[in-house]
């Protein structure tokens, strides 16, 4: 696997490639991998000629420097789980060539070419609603990581789902020929989302991580049983009696533009996102509610 460590080394990555007349498919992510992160992997590799994967741990995407400089980083596993599943390339900026100093020119060919994004009602919205300027650093950062890489696809997991719609209309607006893929959730044999965070979680913490799964599958049955609120309050009483969970949110949305609804609609398809404080710990997760 080659290992780039700058933009002058992928772009001589990228031009060979290219020569060649290869399909690029991307992984972008800030590691600490694990099957979730692989699964995107092997998604790209049946689907494109080379893979490459990034790993940069974005300052602007948490909102606590605390969060930021506690979340796991383990590059060397990274890149032995990355060399595992076949990837191609593995792109490590360091946050200088990401966030360079005002009037830095080396960086002026991608600089001048991001734009800012109007993400109407999803900026406002669960995680727009309690991360304030999150998504600011994640298209800042994915637009760049798209414009240095140039692939012809990229790939993101679904359990991020509102981070999802917002590369989709992110891409869309910027009219960015990059075709992106949404990958399904990939889950601990307990059901727990699989996430970096997992790793931070005590054992007691994980042993009762598993009440968010369980609650989100059971809300499924009760669907047209419960109106839209009363469902939400079971959730949220589900979940919070779990002495070790606090629920942030739980929203019923519409599935693509991630309004949240008051009443079932037969024809609309529906989603059940959740945000899960254990202590420190944030956890988010989401389920489809199919009418």
């Amino acid at each position: 696997m080659n290992i780039l460590k700058n933009i002058g080394e992928y772009n001589a990555f990228w031009e060979e490639a290219k020569t060649e007349k290869k399909k690029i498919g991307f992984v972008p992510t800030m590691g600490a991998l694990h099957d979730g992160h692989l699964s995107l992997i092997q998604y790209s590799k049946a689907n494109n000629d080379l893979t490459v994967a990034s790993i940069f741990v974005n300052p602007k995407q948490f909102n606590l420097d605390s969060d930021y400089r506690g979340y796991p980083r383990d590059l060397n596993k990274d890149i032995q789980l990355l060399e595992s599943e076949g990837c191609d390339a593995l792109f490590t900026p360091s946050e200088l060539e990401m966030h360079p100093k005002l009037g830095d020119s080396k960086y002026l060919y991608w600089q001048d070419k991001t734009k800012d994004v109007n993400l109407g009602s999803l900026a406002t919205v669960m995680e727009g609603k309690y991360r304030p300027g999150h998504f600011d650093g994640v298209m800042d950062i994915v637009q760049k990581l798209f414009y240095i890489t140039r692939p012809d696809s990229a790939y993101f997991g679904e359990k991020d789902y509102q981070q999802l719609a917002v590369i989709y209309r992110m891409t869309e607006q910027l009219d960015l020929k990059i075709d992106i893929v949404g990958c399904p959730i990939v889950r601990e044999n307990d059901g727990l989302a699989m996430s970096s965070r997992n790793t931070l979680l005590s054992k007691a913490q994980r042993n009762a991580s598993v009440i968010i799964n369980t609650t989100l599958v059971a809300s499924q049955a009760k669907v047209h049983n419960k109106p839209v609120a009363e469902l939400c309050d079971w959730i949220k009483e589900e979940i919070n009696g779990e002495a070790l969970c606090e629920l942030q949110y739980v929203e019923i949305v519409d599935s693509v533009e991630l309004t949240p609804v008051s009443e079932w609609e037969p024809s609309k398809k529906l989603t059940c996102c959740v945000a899960v404080f254990m202590d420190s710990v944030r956890l988010i997760d989401n389920i489809s509610l199919i009418p």
